[in-house]
């Protein structure tokens, strides 16, 4: 039950990732990779803070202005200066990686003896069990595992709500049609650039407040932590729309959630039984690799066998 926590837990946590993911890739179809640096930069801006005895909601709150920033810097980079999607975000990942080094002074920070979301987390479990330990669905669990998932869980959904409210505003239904149709956006005089620098900004301030809860959730910051984060936020849309097959706000950000979840939830059980650790983003690229191949090439036999 342990395994089954930590890992819903996390993938709660990642679901924000996933959609900041999910706003930049299927909102705008802008291909950006910034959130590899953006996820370690928030939990870099968080422990720094943590460790020099901020409170955790305050350093939370850095994280994502922190990622908001870096966002913000890709989409200049993109609408202001004419560069490449793709290397807008590789310049700013890169970029953010000494950046990241610089802010937490060292390539590992821990946060064993700060006060953290997880200290509250488990001050949580130990008032709702009473104790050090609780029982759910017959299986013995510690306060600060039931603790974090609950915590985990209220603001994935206060944050999902608050983007079903924002996507539905004048502005949020603007950018939405920025990404949809970039013609007829413009002919209404709305600025499509604007719209993809405040849509990466806060796509990136979500990914980089992900790195924020994993970094108090785990104990510890490291420079390595954003390696192919991205194909995580990928697997976790694409498993997302796979569930839900709706492009409306609320499913899409409800099938998000949910395919993040799962997608660790597969994860730990594969681990569980004998995948080799190394082996993890190797599994994870093949998976979006042949999710994002397979429907077209089924499409493709269907054509085929329907036309012979």
């Amino acid at each position: 039950m342990t395994l089954l926590l930590s890992a819903w837990t996390i993938g709660l946590i990642l679901s924000l990732l996933a959609l900041g993911i999910y706003i930049s890739y299927r909102v705008f179809k802008f291909a950006d990779i910034t959130a590899d640096g953006s996820i370690t930069f928030g939990a870099a801006v968080a422990a720094a803070m943590l460790t020099h005895g901020r409170h955790p909601l305050a350093a939370s709150g850095a994280a994502f202005v922190a990622g908001a920033l870096a966002g913000t810097c890709t989409g200049v980079l993109h609408t202001r200066f004419k560069i490449n999607q793709l290397l807008s975000g590789i310049l700013v990942m890169t970029a953010l990686y000494s950046i990241n080094l610089h802010v937490m002074g060292q390539s590992n920070l821990p946060l064993l003896s700060a006060t953290t979301l997880a200290t509250y987390a488990q001050d949580l479990g130990r008032w709702i069990s009473g104790h050090d330990s609780a029982t759910l669905m017959g299986w013995p669990v510690s306060a600060r595992d039931l603790g974090s998932l609950l915590l985990a869980a209220a603001i994935v959904l206060v944050i999902a709500a608050i983007l079903w409210l924002f996507f539905n505003t004048n502005l949020g239904s603007a950018m939405r049609a920025s990404g949809d149709n970039e013609q007829m956006i413009r002919a209404l005089g709305v600025s499509v650039g604007n719209m993809i620098v405040i849509g990466l900004a806060i796509a990136n301030g979500l990914v980089a407040f992900a790195g924020a809860l994993l970094a108090q959730y785990q104990g510890f910051a490291d420079v390595q932590m954003g390696i192919g984060m991205i194909v995580w936020g990928l697997a976790s849309v694409i498993i997302g729309r796979a569930l839900i097959g709706s492009d409306s706000v609320g499913a899409a950000l409800t099938g998000t959630i949910l395919g993040s979840v799962l997608f660790r939830l597969i994860i730990a059980l594969a681990l569980r039984w004998g995948l080799n650790p190394n082996d993890l983003k190797l599994v994870t690229a093949i998976f979006v690799f042949a999710a994002l191949v397979l429907p077209s090439a089924m499409q493709k036999v269907r054509r085929h066998a329907a036309a012979s």
